[in-house]
């Protein structure tokens, strides 16, 4: 007995000698995004998924709000010691990949022939430099008209269909905008937008009038041409002609979100708001943007998973990356309605068709595809949007009229082009 019970220390401590080895050898990498507490549920259920598969890593999920997460990053970037994997936005990815701070994954990508082969082409086109991918998609956003059910039924007004063009979408909105309480002011509008941006409203109108927003390889900001000052015109008279838009300061009062807080009829957003306005107290639905006099156009966005070049661990952050941008992540993702997958196999599956986050046509985000422009991408976008915004919020305010805001914007977006040359 004492001779095996000697024989059963040495084993016992030969096995927590090994579980000691095996604690040691197991590789922590981070994963840094922004976005929603939800969200982060969602990524963290991700990272418990593929530590299952994966019991040599650990995942470290931390979720911020947009403006502190690129606070952080930035700090740590500087520091030397940036998290492992991270979330980027396509516009603002070629500034990141010039600053040789993000790993190349073609490598990666090259070793596995057909890896891409599932993914919705436009997705991809925002990451792809001549040296290869330093960052593949995440998730993608097409523009969609939302409208409230309930005013346009109210109004007797008929709900927006694929036949819609800007002036049908112009006369619906004059037709949806009402002083409904009789006290000389308007308190319901037929149409909100956030204007600053191109994304969500304005360059899917310009874009459908015939213009264009940037040439960046001769380093012009295209939208003062005489086809996109048709559609400026078009928004100023919406918003100050007809007054079917409210002014931010009427905004304010009610929130940031004129759909989502029921005082505008229409507004237009990425599939990222149905999680927001699925509790909402009204029916509301999905449409097509309207035609215009160049057709339908909307606008096509996407987050995406880089990884750090400075990563400890690119072998274990890669195999990360790679799961999360596979079927089981793609699936997760689809679950909470924030956006539609790139991956054909997983969008156009139950997953996410038949998910449960708001009873609309899903499918719509991804049809909106065969009518999408991406989002301008390019070196330099922060600065060039943050000085053309500035001067179109001249003319939402009053302080310029809308010819003369333009003209300022195409000057401001001409000098941050020229600042950032590529």
């Amino acid at each position: 007995m004492r001779g095996k019970t000697r024989i059963s220390l040495a084993a016992l401590a030969a096995v927590t000698l090994l579980g000691a080895a095996a604690a040691q050898a197991e590789t922590e990498i981070t994963y840094q995004l922004w976005g929603s507490p939800q969200e982060g549920e969602v990524w963290q259920k991700v990272a418990q998924e593929f530590e299952a598969q994966h019991p040599d890593i650990k995942v470290k999920v931390e979720v911020n709000d947009w403006d502190s997460y690129w606070e952080k990053i930035r700090v740590l970037m500087a520091g030397g010691t940036p998290p492992d994997v991270f979330a980027m936005d396509a516009p603002l990815y070629p500034d990141w990949q010039s600053r040789g701070v993000l790993l190349n994954l073609q490598p990666y990508i090259d070793a596995e022939p057909g890896l891409l082969d599932d993914i919705y082409p436009i997705t991809l086109e925002a990451y792809k430099t001549k040296d290869g991918y330093f960052g593949l998609p995440r998730d993608f956003q097409t523009i969609v008209l939302y409208y409230n059910k309930d005013m346009f039924d109210a109004a007797g007004v008929a709900y927006p269909n694929d036949s819609w063009t800007y002036d049908d979408f112009r006369k619906a909105a004059k037709a949806l905008t009402k002083d409904t309480n009789g006290d000389g002011s308007i308190d319901q509008w037929g149409f909100w937008a956030e204007v600053v941006d191109p994304e969500p409203y304005w360059g899917a109108v310009v874009w459908s009038f015939g213009g264009d927003i940037v040439d960046i390889p001769h380093g012009k900001t295209l939208i003062g041409s005489d086809k996109a000052m048709q559609a400026w015109h078009f928004i100023a008279d919406m918003w100050l002609e007809d007054k079917s838009m409210p002014t931010q300061e009427q905004l304010q009062q009610y929130g940031t979100d004129g759909f989502q807080a029921g005082i505008a009829a229409m507004g237009v957003s990425g599939h990222w708001s149905v999680p927001d306005y699925a509790p909402a107290k009204f029916k509301w639905a999905v449409a097509p943007v309207p035609k215009g006099p160049a057709g339908r156009v909307t606008g096509v966005n996407s987050a995406g998973f880089v990884i750090a070049k400075a990563s400890k661990h690119p072998k274990e952050a890669w195999a990360f990356v790679k799961f999360a941008f596979g079927p089981t992540g793609q699936a997760e993702l689809a679950k909470i309605g924030l956006a539609v997958p790139i991956r054909k196999s997983v969008a156009e599956s139950p997953a996410y068709l038949e998910q449960t986050s708001a009873p609309i046509d899903h499918k719509l985000f991804i049809d909106a595809l065969q009518y999408a422009h991406p989002k301008p991408v390019f070196r330099g976008y922060e600065e060039w949007s943050a000085a053309v915004g500035d001067a179109l919020n001249s003319a939402w305010t009053g302080a310029l009229g809308v010819d003369d805001a333009i003209a300022e914007a195409v000057q401001n977006g001409d000098e941050a082009l020229a600042k950032n040359r590529q």
